[in-house]
């Protein structure tokens, strides 16, 4: 029997739908648009509160706020590919046995060699010492900013050499102890020191901010739910995609595909495309819609394979190492870009000709947007290069 066929047109149907693009879909919980796109990127905190503004009935940045650091029913952490994600509390577990654990035992591998290599004896045993003190102070003290932390451990100020060649730099050890105590569950990132815009995380006990410690799961049942998930939102996609977006080795990407009910589609350019079994049928084609999303968002970052709604604009609206500036959507394809002027003004360009219908949509989702904005001009982290043209 053939294998059932679904079309780029029905794939950009699903992507309108399930990641809440179409106007009917918005809602105004910013966890529920978190598990429309499994996880929020978070590289760039700004992308974390756009991304939900983009999704949201009522565009609200403190709506946002309040989930992560009142409600804490969303949950910023290491993640899949080494990225940083913010993801419905009650995924944190998941994703912590699925994709961080293993992002946890590289960068302990790599610090301990750097250690090593920076001459300090027993490298492995005096790194577990500095995470234990620091752990310590920081359960003491209810959590603290970095710069307080190294006041109460001085330890954490030491300064190693890492990298070789032309990449070698000095980094502080505060810098690595935290971001591995992070990863392997033991802190979590708490409110920024300042603006929605900051990165300066305060650095809680995990046990303090979610009131318990992250479930041990199984990492094989794990990758196979956070696989499930995905596919859910994002499929049909290739299998490349899904080894691309979680960062797994393709034995285990294999082995959680396996673990699933799957059935095998081809695309319209002959890929054999990965569905559950249960989602095989055709969504309703949805109304017109248009759509701002900021860099990073999580639908352009979704697949390794993009021409199915990025056509010939890869160089415009991605960066060289391969992340998503800002996008304008018209119908599920980008059409073009958009950035701010420093008072926070929205301005785009858009690369196709999209009409009278879809121009006067996109300058609705603008007036939409606008308000929420003025005043806070956000620099995408990684910038695209019509990012830049448009505001260089």
């Amino acid at each position: 029997m053939a294998a059932p066929h679904i079309s780029h047109d029905q794939r950009r149907a699903r992507l309108a739908w399930r990641h809440g693009l179409v106007p009917s879909t918005r809602v105004d919980d910013p966890v529920q648009v978190a598990r429309s796109v499994v996880a929020l990127h978070a590289t760039d905190p700004a992308t974390v509160h756009l991304t939900a503004a983009a999704r949201m009935a009522t565009p609200s940045i403190a709506a946002t706020e309040r989930a992560l650091y009142d409600d804490r029913s969303l949950v910023r952490m290491l993640g899949m590919r080494r990225t940083m994600f913010v993801v419905p509390a009650d995924l944190v577990a998941v994703v912590q046995a699925s994709s961080s654990n293993d992002v946890a035992a590289a960068q302990r591998r790599q610090l301990v060699r750097a250690i090593a290599a920076n001459g300090i004896a027993d490298a492995d045993a005096w790194l577990r010492g500095l995470e234990a003190a620091a752990l310590e102070a920081l359960v003491a003290h209810g959590g603290a900013h970095t710069s307080d932390l190294t006041e109460l451990v001085p330890e954490l100020q030491r300064t190693i050499t890492v990298g070789s060649g032309r990449w070698t730099t000095d980094v502080r050890m505060s810098t690595r102890v935290l971001l591995l105590l992070a990863a392997d569950g033991h802190l979590v990132r708490a409110r920024p020191r300042g603006t929605w815009l900051s990165s300066q995380y305060r650095w809680m006990p995990t046990t303090q901010w979610l009131g318990r410690p992250i479930d041990a799961l199984d990492a094989d049942r794990a990758r196979a739910d956070l696989a499930r998930r995905w596919l859910s939102r994002f499929g049909p996609a290739t299998f490349d995609d899904l080894v691309w977006w979680t960062g797994w080795t393709r034995t285990r990407a294999r082995r959680a595909v396996d673990a699933l009910d799957i059935v095998e589609v081809r695309l319209d350019d002959g890929a054999t495309g990965l569905v559950l079994a249960d989602d095989v049928a055709p969504l309703p084609h949805p109304p017109a819609w248009a759509a701002l999303l900021p860099g990073l968002d999580p639908t352009p970052m979704g697949w390794k394979e993009r021409s199915w709604y990025l056509g010939q604009h890869h160089d415009d609206v991605f960066d060289s190492t391969g992340n998503a500036g800002p996008t304008v959507w018209w119908n599920g394809r980008i059409v073009g870009g958009w950035t701010q002027h420093a008072d926070g003004t929205i301005v785009h360009r858009l690369l196709t000709d999209i009409g009278a219908d879809g121009l006067a949509a996109v300058e609705d989702e603008i007036s939409r947007l606008q308000p929420h904005l003025t005043g806070a001009a956000v620099t995408p982290r990684f910038r695209s290069p019509l990012d830049k043209a448009l505001r260089p």
